[in-house]
Protein backbone atom coordinates (compact mmCIF):
# COMPACT_ATOMS: atom_id res chain seq x y z
CA UNK A 1 0.00 0.00 0.00
CA UNK A 2 1.40 3.43 -0.58
CA UNK A 3 -1.28 6.30 0.51
CA UNK A 4 -1.15 9.61 -0.74
CA UNK A 5 -1.86 13.14 0.74
CA UNK A 6 -3.22 15.39 -2.17
CA UNK A 7 -3.34 19.19 -1.32
CA UNK A 8 -4.85 22.04 -3.47
CA UNK A 9 -2.04 24.59 -5.03
CA UNK A 10 -2.55 27.64 -5.97
CA UNK A 11 -1.39 26.92 -10.25
CA UNK A 12 0.63 24.91 -12.64
CA UNK A 13 2.91 26.74 -14.79
CA UNK A 14 5.90 24.70 -16.51
CA UNK A 15 7.07 23.02 -19.52
CA UNK A 16 6.56 18.86 -19.59
CA UNK A 17 7.99 15.87 -21.45
CA UNK A 18 6.06 12.64 -21.04
CA UNK A 19 7.20 9.11 -21.81
CA UNK A 20 6.49 7.13 -24.71
CA UNK A 21 3.14 6.53 -25.69
CA UNK A 22 1.85 3.10 -23.89
CA UNK A 23 0.15 2.26 -27.12
CA UNK A 24 2.38 2.94 -29.74
CA UNK A 25 5.40 1.14 -27.44
CA UNK A 26 4.17 -1.69 -27.25
CA UNK A 27 3.13 -1.92 -30.72
CA UNK A 28 6.73 -1.32 -31.60
CA UNK A 29 8.01 -3.83 -30.33
CA UNK A 30 5.83 -6.34 -31.22
CA UNK A 31 6.53 -5.73 -35.00
CA UNK A 32 10.12 -4.86 -34.35
CA UNK A 33 10.19 -8.55 -32.84
CA UNK A 34 8.10 -9.87 -36.20
CA UNK A 35 10.33 -7.97 -38.65
CA UNK A 36 14.02 -8.01 -40.41
CA UNK A 37 16.24 -6.72 -38.93
CA UNK A 38 17.19 -4.50 -36.24
CA UNK A 39 14.78 -2.20 -34.91
CA UNK A 40 15.96 0.92 -32.42
CA UNK A 41 13.10 2.24 -30.20
CA UNK A 42 14.08 5.69 -28.65
CA UNK A 43 11.94 7.22 -25.84
CA UNK A 44 10.52 4.09 -24.92
CA UNK A 45 8.37 4.29 -21.63
CA UNK A 46 9.57 2.21 -18.49
CA UNK A 47 5.70 1.37 -16.86
CA UNK A 48 4.56 -1.97 -16.21
CA UNK A 49 2.75 -2.75 -19.00
CA UNK A 50 5.52 -1.86 -22.24
CA UNK A 51 8.16 -4.14 -19.96
CA UNK A 52 5.69 -7.05 -19.40
CA UNK A 53 5.45 -7.03 -23.11
CA UNK A 54 9.53 -7.07 -23.39
CA UNK A 55 9.43 -9.42 -21.14
CA UNK A 56 7.35 -11.90 -22.98
CA UNK A 57 9.08 -11.55 -26.41
CA UNK A 58 12.13 -12.42 -24.57
CA UNK A 59 10.77 -15.32 -23.36
CA UNK A 60 9.96 -16.14 -27.52
CA UNK A 61 13.28 -16.10 -27.97
CA UNK A 62 13.57 -12.69 -29.09
CA UNK A 63 16.79 -10.35 -28.55
CA UNK A 64 16.21 -7.38 -26.38
CA UNK A 65 18.60 -4.70 -24.92
CA UNK A 66 17.21 -1.91 -22.99
CA UNK A 67 19.32 1.04 -22.03
CA UNK A 68 16.94 3.46 -20.41
CA UNK A 69 14.28 4.90 -22.66
CA UNK A 70 15.96 3.22 -25.97
CA UNK A 71 15.79 -0.65 -26.79
CA UNK A 72 17.02 -2.29 -29.60
CA UNK A 73 14.66 -5.03 -30.99
CA UNK A 74 16.33 -7.77 -32.97
CA UNK A 75 13.74 -8.85 -35.19
CA UNK A 76 13.62 -12.45 -36.20
CA UNK A 77 10.73 -12.46 -39.25
CA UNK A 78 6.99 -13.57 -38.56
CA UNK A 79 7.85 -17.07 -38.39
CA UNK A 80 11.42 -16.61 -36.27
CA UNK A 81 9.94 -17.01 -32.30
CA UNK A 82 10.26 -19.73 -30.13
CA UNK A 83 7.83 -21.91 -28.11
CA UNK A 84 8.19 -20.46 -24.53
CA UNK A 85 9.62 -22.36 -21.83
CA UNK A 86 6.66 -21.95 -19.44
CA UNK A 87 3.69 -19.55 -19.54
CA UNK A 88 4.05 -16.29 -20.73
CA UNK A 89 3.01 -13.79 -17.76
CA UNK A 90 1.29 -10.55 -19.02
CA UNK A 91 0.90 -9.15 -15.71
CA UNK A 92 -1.59 -6.23 -16.19
CA UNK A 93 -1.35 -5.39 -19.27
CA UNK A 94 -4.19 -6.03 -21.57
CA UNK A 95 -2.57 -5.00 -25.03
CA UNK A 96 0.41 -7.53 -24.36
CA UNK A 97 -2.08 -10.29 -23.91
CA UNK A 98 -4.72 -9.59 -26.28
CA UNK A 99 -1.94 -8.92 -29.25
CA UNK A 100 0.38 -11.53 -28.65
CA UNK A 101 -2.89 -13.52 -28.89
CA UNK A 102 -3.42 -12.71 -32.26
CA UNK A 103 0.66 -13.35 -32.80
CA UNK A 104 0.97 -16.44 -31.29
CA UNK A 105 -2.35 -17.50 -33.33
CA UNK A 106 -0.31 -17.66 -36.13
CA UNK A 107 2.84 -19.97 -34.53
CA UNK A 108 3.42 -23.26 -34.96
CA UNK A 109 3.16 -24.65 -31.16
CA UNK A 110 1.29 -24.03 -28.26
CA UNK A 111 1.76 -21.49 -25.95
CA UNK A 112 0.04 -19.75 -22.48
CA UNK A 113 -0.74 -16.85 -21.47
CA UNK A 114 -1.27 -15.82 -18.00
CA UNK A 115 -2.10 -12.50 -16.07
CA UNK A 116 -1.94 -11.08 -12.81
CA UNK A 117 -5.18 -10.69 -10.49
CA UNK A 118 -7.28 -7.48 -12.00
CA UNK A 119 -6.38 -8.95 -15.65
CA UNK A 120 -7.53 -12.48 -15.31
CA UNK A 121 -11.17 -10.95 -14.74
CA UNK A 122 -11.15 -8.89 -17.51
CA UNK A 123 -13.28 -10.34 -21.00
CA UNK A 124 -11.04 -12.20 -23.53
CA UNK A 125 -14.07 -13.74 -25.32
CA UNK A 126 -14.46 -10.82 -27.68
CA UNK A 127 -10.72 -11.62 -29.06
CA UNK A 128 -10.71 -15.38 -28.90
CA UNK A 129 -13.76 -15.46 -31.19
CA UNK A 130 -12.35 -13.96 -34.04
CA UNK A 131 -9.16 -15.92 -33.63
CA UNK A 132 -11.07 -19.03 -33.50
CA UNK A 133 -12.61 -18.13 -36.83
CA UNK A 134 -9.31 -17.98 -38.42
CA UNK A 135 -8.17 -21.35 -37.25
CA UNK A 136 -6.53 -21.16 -34.05
CA UNK A 137 -7.10 -23.55 -31.27
CA UNK A 138 -7.69 -21.59 -27.87
CA UNK A 139 -8.80 -22.43 -24.02
CA UNK A 140 -9.35 -19.99 -21.53
CA UNK A 141 -11.11 -20.04 -18.27
CA UNK A 142 -14.30 -19.94 -17.46
CA UNK A 143 -15.91 -17.80 -14.14
CA UNK A 144 -19.62 -18.22 -12.89
CA UNK A 145 -22.02 -17.11 -13.02
CA UNK A 146 -21.78 -16.02 -17.03
CA UNK A 147 -20.33 -19.06 -18.34
CA UNK A 148 -19.96 -18.24 -21.82
CA UNK A 149 -17.54 -15.45 -21.24
CA UNK A 150 -13.95 -16.28 -21.36
CA UNK A 151 -10.77 -14.99 -19.11
CA UNK A 152 -7.27 -15.84 -18.79
CA UNK A 153 -5.41 -17.70 -18.30
CA UNK A 154 -5.40 -18.22 -21.95
CA UNK A 155 -3.53 -21.16 -24.20
CA UNK A 156 -3.59 -20.94 -27.76
CA UNK A 157 -2.04 -23.37 -30.41
CA UNK A 158 -1.42 -21.98 -33.47
CA UNK A 159 -2.74 -23.60 -37.26
CA UNK A 160 -1.56 -21.71 -40.52
CA UNK A 161 -4.70 -18.87 -40.42
CA UNK A 162 -7.24 -18.56 -42.89
CA UNK A 163 -8.18 -15.23 -43.83
CA UNK A 164 -11.85 -13.77 -42.49
CA UNK A 165 -14.10 -10.44 -42.92
CA UNK A 166 -15.16 -9.66 -39.05
CA UNK A 167 -17.35 -6.89 -38.27
CA UNK A 168 -16.34 -6.42 -34.28
CA UNK A 169 -19.99 -5.80 -32.33
CA UNK A 170 -17.62 -3.52 -30.24
CA UNK A 171 -15.20 -0.88 -30.81
CA UNK A 172 -11.55 -1.55 -29.94
CA UNK A 173 -8.51 -1.29 -30.80
CA UNK A 174 -6.99 -4.14 -29.22
CA UNK A 175 -9.37 -6.18 -31.01
CA UNK A 176 -8.58 -4.86 -33.93
CA UNK A 177 -5.02 -5.10 -33.71
CA UNK A 178 -5.32 -8.67 -32.46
CA UNK A 179 -6.94 -9.85 -35.52
CA UNK A 180 -4.63 -7.95 -38.26
CA UNK A 181 -1.59 -9.26 -36.41
CA UNK A 182 -3.24 -12.95 -36.73
CA UNK A 183 -3.85 -11.75 -40.51
CA UNK A 184 -0.20 -11.68 -40.85
CA UNK A 185 -0.54 -15.14 -40.99
CA UNK A 186 -3.24 -15.79 -42.85
CA UNK A 187 -2.98 -17.03 -47.04
CA UNK A 188 -5.27 -14.37 -48.36
CA UNK A 189 -6.82 -10.70 -47.24
CA UNK A 190 -8.40 -10.35 -43.53
CA UNK A 191 -10.67 -7.33 -43.20
CA UNK A 192 -12.13 -5.84 -39.70
CA UNK A 193 -15.55 -3.32 -40.24
CA UNK A 194 -15.15 -1.27 -37.20
CA UNK A 195 -18.44 -0.02 -35.62
CA UNK A 196 -16.36 3.48 -35.13
CA UNK A 197 -12.93 4.68 -35.38
CA UNK A 198 -10.45 3.48 -32.87
CA UNK A 199 -7.38 4.55 -32.43
CA UNK A 200 -5.03 3.64 -35.16
CA UNK A 201 -1.55 3.09 -34.19
CA UNK A 202 -1.68 -0.39 -36.11
CA UNK A 203 -2.47 0.38 -39.21
CA UNK A 204 0.27 3.42 -39.35
CA UNK A 205 2.43 1.25 -38.06
CA UNK A 206 2.31 -2.11 -40.23
CA UNK A 207 2.66 0.21 -43.42
CA UNK A 208 5.80 1.30 -41.93
CA UNK A 209 6.99 -2.22 -41.51
CA UNK A 210 5.92 -3.40 -45.14
CA UNK A 211 2.97 -4.97 -44.35
CA UNK A 212 0.05 -4.95 -47.44
CA UNK A 213 -3.10 -2.90 -45.62
CA UNK A 214 -5.59 -0.94 -46.97
CA UNK A 215 -8.32 0.96 -45.43
CA UNK A 216 -11.54 2.41 -46.70
CA UNK A 217 -14.00 3.74 -43.96
CA UNK A 218 -14.52 1.40 -41.40
CA UNK A 219 -13.26 -1.39 -43.47
CA UNK A 220 -9.08 -2.37 -42.53
CA UNK A 221 -7.40 -4.85 -44.96
CA UNK A 222 -4.15 -6.89 -44.07
CA UNK A 223 -2.72 -9.06 -46.69
CA UNK A 224 -0.91 -12.12 -45.42
CA UNK A 225 2.43 -13.73 -45.73
CA UNK A 226 4.68 -10.40 -46.47
CA UNK A 227 7.84 -10.36 -44.87
CA UNK A 228 8.06 -7.38 -42.37
CA UNK A 229 11.09 -4.91 -42.68
CA UNK A 230 12.63 -2.80 -39.81
CA UNK A 231 12.69 0.80 -40.77
CA UNK A 232 15.84 0.43 -37.99
CA UNK A 233 14.56 3.74 -36.13
CA UNK A 234 11.49 4.27 -34.38
CA UNK A 235 10.68 7.70 -31.88
CA UNK A 236 7.97 7.05 -29.42
CA UNK A 237 6.12 10.26 -29.50
CA UNK A 238 5.01 11.38 -26.09
CA UNK A 239 1.62 9.37 -24.23
CA UNK A 240 -1.56 12.21 -24.54
CA UNK A 241 -2.93 9.43 -22.36
CA UNK A 242 -0.85 10.84 -19.58
CA UNK A 243 -0.32 14.55 -20.79
CA UNK A 244 -4.44 14.22 -19.99
CA UNK A 245 -4.44 13.84 -16.42
CA UNK A 246 -2.03 17.10 -16.13
CA UNK A 247 -4.40 19.02 -19.61
CA UNK A 248 -7.02 18.54 -17.20
CA UNK A 249 -5.59 20.18 -14.04
CA UNK A 250 -4.10 23.33 -16.10
CA UNK A 251 -7.74 23.66 -17.53
CA UNK A 252 -9.48 24.27 -13.77
CA UNK A 253 -7.03 25.13 -11.73
CA UNK A 254 -7.22 28.85 -11.90
CA UNK A 255 -3.71 31.26 -13.15
CA UNK A 256 -2.22 28.04 -14.51
CA UNK A 257 -0.64 27.76 -17.36
CA UNK A 258 1.48 24.64 -18.98
CA UNK A 259 3.32 23.64 -22.08
CA UNK A 260 2.99 19.65 -23.19
CA UNK A 261 6.01 18.69 -25.72
CA UNK A 262 7.12 16.20 -27.92
CA UNK A 263 3.09 15.08 -27.45
CA UNK A 264 1.26 12.55 -29.86
CA UNK A 265 -1.08 14.53 -31.98
CA UNK A 266 -2.48 11.18 -33.37
CA UNK A 267 -6.19 12.34 -34.63
CA UNK A 268 -7.78 9.12 -33.39
CA UNK A 269 -5.91 9.81 -29.58
CA UNK A 270 -7.46 13.55 -29.85
CA UNK A 271 -10.92 13.02 -28.42
CA UNK A 272 -9.87 14.44 -24.74
CA UNK A 273 -8.24 17.82 -27.05
CA UNK A 274 -12.18 17.82 -29.18
CA UNK A 275 -13.67 17.17 -25.91
CA UNK A 276 -12.21 20.11 -23.63
CA UNK A 277 -12.00 22.46 -26.62
CA UNK A 278 -15.85 22.26 -26.58
CA UNK A 279 -15.89 22.72 -23.28
CA UNK A 280 -14.49 26.36 -23.33
CA UNK A 281 -10.63 24.60 -22.60
CA UNK A 282 -7.82 27.28 -23.73
CA UNK A 283 -5.86 24.67 -25.57
CA UNK A 284 -3.06 25.31 -28.68
CA UNK A 285 -2.10 23.22 -30.89
CA UNK A 286 1.66 23.49 -32.43
CA UNK A 287 2.67 20.76 -34.87
CA UNK A 288 6.14 19.82 -35.52
CA UNK A 289 5.76 17.03 -37.94
CA UNK A 290 2.37 17.89 -39.13
CA UNK A 291 -0.26 15.35 -40.96
CA UNK A 292 0.65 17.08 -43.73
CA UNK A 293 4.26 16.15 -43.93
CA UNK A 294 3.32 12.58 -42.96
CA UNK A 295 1.25 12.06 -45.97
CA UNK A 296 4.08 12.81 -48.55
CA UNK A 297 4.57 9.11 -48.53
CA UNK A 298 8.83 9.55 -47.74
CA UNK A 299 9.81 5.87 -47.07
CA UNK A 300 12.29 7.14 -44.59
CA UNK A 301 10.51 8.80 -41.52
CA UNK A 302 13.95 9.16 -39.90
CA UNK A 303 14.68 11.61 -42.24
CA UNK A 304 12.01 14.08 -41.10
CA UNK A 305 13.59 16.97 -39.26
CA UNK A 306 12.67 16.97 -35.57
CA UNK A 307 13.96 19.25 -32.81
CA UNK A 308 17.29 19.63 -33.90
CA UNK A 309 17.96 15.80 -35.02
CA UNK A 310 16.87 13.19 -37.01
CA UNK A 311 13.63 10.39 -35.38
CA UNK A 312 12.36 7.81 -36.60
CA UNK A 313 8.48 8.87 -35.95
CA UNK A 314 6.65 5.75 -36.73
CA UNK A 315 4.23 8.33 -39.23
CA UNK A 316 2.41 9.86 -35.91
CA UNK A 317 1.53 13.70 -36.05
CA UNK A 318 3.73 14.97 -32.91
CA UNK A 319 4.16 18.41 -31.47
CA UNK A 320 3.73 20.98 -28.75
CA UNK A 321 0.43 21.52 -26.63
CA UNK A 322 -0.18 25.06 -24.77
CA UNK A 323 -3.30 24.65 -21.72
CA UNK A 324 -4.21 28.06 -20.02
CA UNK A 325 -6.92 27.70 -16.98
CA UNK A 326 -10.36 28.15 -17.89
CA UNK A 327 -13.93 28.69 -17.47
CA UNK A 328 -15.84 25.28 -18.73
CA UNK A 329 -19.28 24.57 -19.66
CA UNK A 330 -20.43 21.46 -19.87
CA UNK A 331 -20.91 19.05 -22.67
CA UNK A 332 -22.50 16.10 -24.14
CA UNK A 333 -20.18 12.69 -25.37
CA UNK A 334 -22.35 10.50 -27.69
CA UNK A 335 -21.00 7.11 -28.21
CA UNK A 336 -19.46 7.01 -31.30
CA UNK A 337 -16.67 9.36 -29.92
CA UNK A 338 -16.17 7.41 -26.98
CA UNK A 339 -13.26 5.07 -28.39
CA UNK A 340 -11.27 8.06 -28.97
CA UNK A 341 -11.09 8.90 -25.11
CA UNK A 342 -12.04 5.76 -23.25
CA UNK A 343 -9.01 6.16 -21.44
CA UNK A 344 -9.62 9.92 -20.52
CA UNK A 345 -12.87 9.15 -19.40
CA UNK A 346 -12.20 9.15 -15.79
CA UNK A 347 -10.29 12.45 -15.85
CA UNK A 348 -12.86 13.92 -18.32
CA UNK A 349 -15.37 13.07 -15.30
CA UNK A 350 -13.25 14.99 -13.18
CA UNK A 351 -13.13 18.42 -15.48
CA UNK A 352 -17.54 18.03 -15.93
CA UNK A 353 -17.52 18.64 -12.14
CA UNK A 354 -15.80 21.48 -12.71
CA UNK A 355 -17.96 22.47 -15.68
CA UNK A 356 -20.96 24.96 -15.73
CA UNK A 357 -24.06 22.90 -16.19
CA UNK A 358 -24.78 19.73 -17.05
CA UNK A 359 -22.27 17.28 -19.05
CA UNK A 360 -23.46 13.80 -20.36
CA UNK A 361 -21.60 10.85 -21.27
CA UNK A 362 -23.40 8.25 -23.55
CA UNK A 363 -22.58 4.77 -24.45
CA UNK A 364 -19.95 4.36 -21.79
CA UNK A 365 -20.61 0.68 -20.55
CA UNK A 366 -16.98 -0.62 -21.84
CA UNK A 367 -15.64 1.18 -18.46
CA UNK A 368 -17.32 -1.56 -16.56
CA UNK A 369 -14.65 -3.77 -17.83
CA UNK A 370 -11.27 -2.15 -17.43
CA UNK A 371 -8.76 -2.51 -14.62
CA UNK A 372 -11.66 -2.31 -12.34
CA UNK A 373 -15.09 -1.13 -12.63
CA UNK A 374 -14.08 2.87 -13.19
CA UNK A 375 -17.90 3.89 -13.51
CA UNK A 376 -18.45 2.41 -10.03
CA UNK A 377 -15.04 3.81 -8.52
CA UNK A 378 -15.28 7.26 -10.29
CA UNK A 379 -18.83 8.21 -9.02
CA UNK A 380 -18.27 6.65 -5.82
CA UNK A 381 -14.58 8.43 -5.42
CA UNK A 382 -16.39 12.03 -6.49
CA UNK A 383 -19.98 11.41 -4.73
CA UNK A 384 -17.56 11.75 -2.13
CA UNK A 385 -16.24 14.75 -3.31
CA UNK A 386 -19.58 16.28 -3.28
CA UNK A 387 -20.04 15.85 -6.69
CA UNK A 388 -23.54 15.88 -8.73
CA UNK A 389 -23.00 12.50 -10.47
CA UNK A 390 -25.23 9.84 -11.33
CA UNK A 391 -25.35 6.61 -14.03
CA UNK A 392 -28.40 6.11 -16.02
CA UNK A 393 -28.82 2.30 -18.02
CA UNK A 394 -31.60 2.23 -21.39
CA UNK A 395 -31.46 -0.23 -24.24
CA UNK A 396 -27.99 -2.12 -22.89
CA UNK A 397 -26.31 1.01 -22.94
CA UNK A 398 -25.25 3.19 -20.13
CA UNK A 399 -24.55 6.83 -19.67
CA UNK A 400 -22.70 9.35 -17.23
CA UNK A 401 -24.62 12.47 -16.07
CA UNK A 402 -22.78 15.04 -14.40
CA UNK A 403 -24.47 18.49 -13.08
CA UNK A 404 -21.02 20.79 -12.05
CA UNK A 405 -20.57 22.31 -8.87
CA UNK A 406 -18.98 25.50 -7.02
CA UNK A 407 -15.97 23.52 -5.49
CA UNK A 408 -15.08 19.51 -4.94
CA UNK A 409 -14.15 19.05 -1.04
CA UNK A 410 -11.22 16.89 0.48
CA UNK A 411 -11.79 13.42 1.13
CA UNK A 412 -10.81 10.01 1.66
CA UNK A 413 -11.39 8.37 -0.98
CA UNK A 414 -9.94 4.66 -3.05
CA UNK A 415 -7.49 4.25 -6.05
CA UNK A 416 -9.35 0.40 -6.19
CA UNK A 417 -6.21 -0.94 -7.81
CA UNK A 418 -6.93 0.92 -11.13
CA UNK A 419 -3.93 3.74 -12.26
CA UNK A 420 -5.83 5.93 -14.12
CA UNK A 421 -8.46 6.28 -10.90
CA UNK A 422 -5.83 7.12 -8.29
CA UNK A 423 -4.46 9.79 -11.36
CA UNK A 424 -8.01 10.97 -11.68
CA UNK A 425 -8.39 11.62 -7.69
CA UNK A 426 -4.89 13.10 -7.66
CA UNK A 427 -6.43 15.90 -9.88
CA UNK A 428 -9.74 15.98 -8.06
CA UNK A 429 -7.55 16.79 -5.02
CA UNK A 430 -5.72 19.72 -6.46
CA UNK A 431 -8.38 21.22 -7.39
CA UNK A 432 -11.11 20.72 -4.43
CA UNK A 433 -10.78 22.44 -1.06
CA UNK A 434 -8.94 20.78 1.86
CA UNK A 435 -7.42 17.39 1.88
CA UNK A 436 -7.53 14.64 -0.51
CA UNK A 437 -6.66 11.15 0.92
CA UNK A 438 -6.16 8.57 -1.78
CA UNK A 439 -5.33 5.02 -0.12
CA UNK A 440 -3.17 3.90 -2.41
CA UNK A 441 -1.43 5.27 -5.85
CA UNK A 442 1.20 2.50 -6.53
CA UNK A 443 -1.17 1.00 -8.90
CA UNK A 444 0.44 4.54 -10.76
CA UNK A 445 2.81 2.57 -12.17
CA UNK A 446 1.39 0.52 -14.22
CA UNK A 447 1.01 3.04 -16.84
CA UNK A 448 2.94 6.24 -15.51
CA UNK A 449 5.66 5.48 -12.73
CA UNK A 450 6.48 9.35 -13.47
CA UNK A 451 3.67 11.06 -12.26
CA UNK A 452 4.56 12.53 -9.34
CA UNK A 453 7.95 13.84 -9.97
CA UNK A 454 6.45 15.60 -13.03
CA UNK A 455 3.74 17.09 -11.07
CA UNK A 456 5.85 18.50 -8.31
CA UNK A 457 7.89 20.09 -11.70
CA UNK A 458 5.12 22.28 -12.12
CA UNK A 459 3.03 23.16 -9.32
CA UNK A 460 3.75 26.88 -8.17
Amino acid sequence: MAPCAVRPILRLKGRVTFAGDKSIAHRAAILGALSAGVTRIENFPSNKDCLATLSCLKRLGVKINRDGASVKIYGRGLFGLKKPAGALFAAESGTTLRLLMGVLAGQPFTSKLAAARSLSRRPMRRVTLPLRKMGAVIRCKKRLPDLKEEYPPVAVTGTSLRPITYRMPVASAQVKSAILLAGLYAKGETAVIEPFPTRDHTERMMRLFGARLKINKKRIIISGRRNLVSPAKFYVPGDISSAAFFIVAASVIPDSRIFVRNASLNPSRMGIIRTLKRMGAKINIKYQISPAKLSQGRRDPASYEYSGREKGISGEPIGEIEIRSSRLKGVTVKKKDIPSLIDELPVLMVAACFAGGKSVFEGVEELRVKETDRIRSMTENLKKMGADIRTLKAKGSEKIVIRGVTQLKGAEVKSFGDHRTAMSMAVAGLAAKGLTRIDDISCISKSFPGFLSILNTIKA
